[in-house]
Order: C-alpha cells, then sequence, then structure tokens
C-alpha cells in the first residue's frame, strides 16, 4: 500500500492507523550496523559494529557514548540524532545528581530519551529521531537495560540487538543468553552475536565494546588486548 500523502507529517494518520514518517524512521534504524547489549549477574555489555574507512582513526567509537559514570548508551541509525540525544540525556543525568544528590535510575533516563522522541512525532514541522538507543547501566536497582526507538517506545531486556540483521541475531541471543552468565562469557557472546553472519567468528577488527560491571559501577571502554581474549571462546556459541 501506498502512503498517498500521508507521509508528509508525522501528526497524521493514515487511513489503516499508520504514522509513515515514524516507520521510516525505524527502516533507518534497520540499515543502521548492529548494536547489542547483554546483562550479567556481574554488570552489562554494550558491544557495536562499526566499519571504518580505510585512513579513519580506528581507535575512536561513533556509537558508544558515556552518559554518566553508571551508564553508557549504544546506537543504531542516523548517529547524528544519537549524539544530540546523548547530550541531552547527560544534561538529564547531571541535573539529577545535582538536585537529588545521586545518580539517576537507569529507567529514569530511559523513559526521559523516550519522551523526548515521542515529542517528535507530535509536531507538524520535525521529523523524528532515526535512531534506536541501548542504555545500559547499574544502578540502585542492579543491571539493566532499555531499548528506546523512534516512536517514543522504552522496553527493558536482558539481552537485545537493534539495527541491520537484528532478528536473526535476538534469534541467536534467545538461545544462547543465560541470566547466570559471567561478564567475561556475556562479552564474548556479544562477539558470536556480531560474527554471525562471518565465517570467522572470533573477529573483532569491526567491533568496539564497553563495559559496567556490577563491583566498579563505572563505564569503561573494552581494550583490544581485552576484545582478542573473549574472542578466544566466540566458536563455543557459534556452534551450538
Amino acid at each position: 500500500m501506498t502512503s498517498r500523502g500521508y507521509d508528509m507529517t508525522p501528526t497524521m494518520y493514515s487511513p489503516d492507523g499508520r504514522i509513515y514518517q515514524v516507520e521510516y524512521a525505524m527502516e533507518t534504524v534497520k540499515r543502521g550496523t548492529l548494536a547489542i547489549g547483554i546483562c550479567s549477574k556481574e554488570g552489562v555489555i554494550m558491544a557495536v559494529e562499526e566499519k571504518p574507512r580505510a585512513l579513519q582513526t580506528k581507535n575512536i567509537t561513533q556509537k558508544i557514548f558515556q552518559v554518566d559514570f553508571h551508564i553508557g548508551i549504544a546506537a543504531a541509525g542516523y548517529i547524528p540524532d544519537a549524539r544530540i540525544q546523548v547530550d541531552s540525556a547527560r544534561f538529564f543525568s547531571q541535573g539529577n545528581r545535582l538536585t537529588y544528590d545521586e545518580s539517576v535510575e537507569i529507567a529514569t533516563v530511559a523513559k526521559y530519551l523516550a519522551d523526548q522522541s515521542h515529542q517528535f512525532t507530535q509536531y507538524s514541522g520535525v521529523r523524528p529521531n532515526g535512531v534506536s538507543l541501548i542504555v545500559a547501566g547499574i544502578d540502585q536497582k542492579g543491571e539493566s537495560i532499555y531499548v528506546t526507538d523512534p516512536s517514543g517506545t522504552y522496553v527493558q531486556y536482558a539481552a537485545i540487538a537493534i539495527g541491520a540483521g537484528s532478528d536473526d541475531v535476538n534469534t541467536f541471543l534467545e538461545k544462547n543468553y543465560k541470566s547466570d552468565m559471567s561478564i567475561d562469557d556475556t562479552a564474548t557472546l556479544a562477539i558470536a552475536a556480531i560474527n554471525l553472519k562471518n565465517e570467522q567468528k572470533d573477529r573483532i577488527e569491526d567491533i568496539k565494546m564497553a563495559k559496567i560491571t556490577t563491583e566498579a559501577k563505572v563505564f569503561e571502554k573494552v581494550s583490544e588486548s581485552e576484545l582478542n581474549n573473549y574472542s578466544q571462546n566466540a566458536s563455543k556459541f557459534a556452534s551450538e
């Protein structure tokens, strides 16, 4: 069915109850490279697939962001939109710390970002954000991961993938994820998931990763040497 002009503004429903501009934004997310978030009993892992150009500096990630000491975000879709949302989340998180003298909860940040995304579906002259975010961290309630999307929805997950090929990766995660996994096994599972369609299951050249452990509660980028160690056991998930 064609849009027949119903996609000119995000404030207009089609006769069959669809908002085409929101659907277009979600399609943008599906065209983005993979981003994965996984909870473990020892913390949370965020991993993304990034394919740099030949002369691009490789030690800088464009898709994983630190929001606060205890919160990180991984994005899939139109990354400039992600940067704006991350900056907003940082202001919100620091405002909460200054006002209440405590770190903000992960669910509160996810709801705030989802509410912002929803605003861009309610007014003419704007477009929905073309990005989904994995908001991951550790707060007073423990480890948690939320996903926001262009419609303004936010949902909590134990493990989730967004971006191109995410349907197959989520099926893979459903088969292999266990709630009592260690942080190391969780990182290995993330590498195996990103390499699901690759013949070389331990490939790490196009992978960037960050973690927040339950013990430290601090956002840390995972080094290439750590990635290499995690990748050694990736085949045990790929073969299942």
